[in-house]
Parts: structure tokens; C-alpha cells; sequence
């Protein structure tokens, strides 16, 4: 049975092996955070961490000069829908254009779906913004999870991950995907700055972000190793 199981574990490529395990990791903590988004009220974590960023004893004012204000306005857009959808509009026209219908492919399947399936939880999970402290830009949406934190890690590491596909050497792959991953963190930090988001929500669109994102990697994978799929040259 060891020597099964050994045998077992050396057929997995390490990649694949790490995948699985966000996916598995990213779905667990996901169940985890929802405890906390159908609570009827705000748990301490989520608290301290929202008035963390505001000074001590003033809701409506944030910790940092103003010019952080903007900086964190801008680096929230960088999780936007209308910036992830140019963004993904432009590659997948970009593949198409250099014949690489497959991964055109899977990057429309993995940005669509992690939006219908944000848009799904939310609806499903029904928590409402944080009122503990202002808002510093305007939001008319559901809180639970965060669609900029999902849709984030959801676009930048499968663009990430298309991109280390090309990359010459270990070093450069590794910098593309520790950037999808600063990106996605950013973003999701933003969120909670500027008040929209309890760090739950945050939480929760990074673990089922991740969990997505890699979840296509592994079907994508599994139909290129099939030759169910493939880029026509």
C-alpha cells in the first residue's frame, strides 16, 4: 500500500500537485468565511481589521495622507469589471489573432465563469456593506464575497499563468505569477481601506478566486494532456 501510494505521488507533477491543493485549501476556507458572512453581526476580526484603517475614533477618516486616498481609489480599478473585461478582451483578441484559439478558450471560460459564479454567491450569500465606517467610493452591489478580490486573482492568474506557458526560464515565470498574486493582493487590500468590503469578503473572493482560477488550470490542462484541446498553429 506505501509503495502504491509513493508511486502514486511521484506520477503527479509538481505544479499539479500545488493546484490541487489551492483549489482544495481556497474552497475550505471559502465554507469558513461564509460562518462569518451569514452572522447576524460583525465578527471581531472583521471589526478590528475595518477600524484599523481609520483613525482612532473617526469612522469618516482614513489613516495615510490624501494622496493614498487616490492611489488606493486607482489600484482598486485595476479590479473593476470594465478593466478586467478591456484587459481580457485585448488578450483573448491577441491569441486569436496569432492562432491560439485554445487558450483564447480558456481564458474567456475562466474570467465568464468566475463572473456568473461571483455574481451567484453573492445573490445566494445576501450580506450587505459595512456600515461601521464611510465608504470612500460609491458601491450599490452585495458584499459577500468580494468581486474585485475574486474576479482579481480569477483574471491576473490565469493571464499569469497563460504568460509563464511562454517564459524562457523558472526566474521570469516566477516573477509573472508573484505579480498576478501582488496585483490580486492589492486590489483586495483596497477594498477594505476604503471601506466597501468587511476583510471576510476580501478573504472570500481570494480563496474562491484562487480556487477557480486553478480549477480551469486543471481541466485545461487535462484536455491539453487529451488532446481534447489544442492551439492550431
Amino acid at each position: 500500500m506505501k509503495s502504491a501510494a509513493v508511486a502514486f505521488f511521484n506520477k503527479i507533477e509538481f505544479p499539479v500537485l500545488l493546484a490541487g491543493l489551492v483549489v482544495a485549501f481556497g474552497l475550505w476556507g471559502f465554507v469558513e468565511l461564509m460562518e462569518a458572512a451569514h452572522a447576524t453581526t460583525p465578527h471581531a476580526f472583521d471589526t478590528e481589521i475595518l477600524l484599523a484603517f481609520r483613525q482612532a475614533g473617526q469612522p469618516d477618516h482614513p489613516i495615510g495622507p490624501l494622496w493614498l486616498q487616490g492611489a488606493m481609489r486607482d489600484i482598486t480599478s485595476l479590479g473593476s469589471t470594465s478593466v478586467l473585461v478591456l484587459i481580457t478582451a485585448a488578450v483573448i483578441v491577441y491569441l486569436l489573432l496569432i492562432r491560439r484559439p485554445g487558450s483564447a478558450l480558456l481564458i474567456f471560460v475562466a474570467v465568464a465563469g468566475g463572473q456568473v459564479l461571483s455574481s451567484l454567491l453573492k445573490a445566494g450569500i445576501d450580506r450587505p456593506r459595512p456600515e461601521l465606517v464611510s465608504h470612500l467610493v460609491d458601491e450599490t452591489s452585495l458584499s459577500f464575497p468580494s468581486g474585485h478580490a475574486m474576479l482579481s486573482a480569477v483574471t491576473y492568474l490565469t493571464l499569469g499563468s497563460l504568460a509563464a506557458r511562454f517564459l524562457p526560464d523558472r526566474t521570469t515565470k516566477i516573477f509573472v505569477l508573484c505579480l498576478a498574486v501582488l496585483i490580486t493582493v492589492l486590489v483586495g487590500i483596497s477594498r477594505v481601506y476604503l471601506g466597501v468590503h468587511w476583510p471576510s469578503d476580501v478573504l472570500g473572493g481570494w480563496c474562491a478566486g484562487f480556487a477557480w482560477a486553478m480549477l480551469c488550470w486543471l481541466v485545461a490542462r487535462f484536455l491539453q494532456r487529451r488532446h481534447a484541446v489544442s492551439d492550431s498553429e
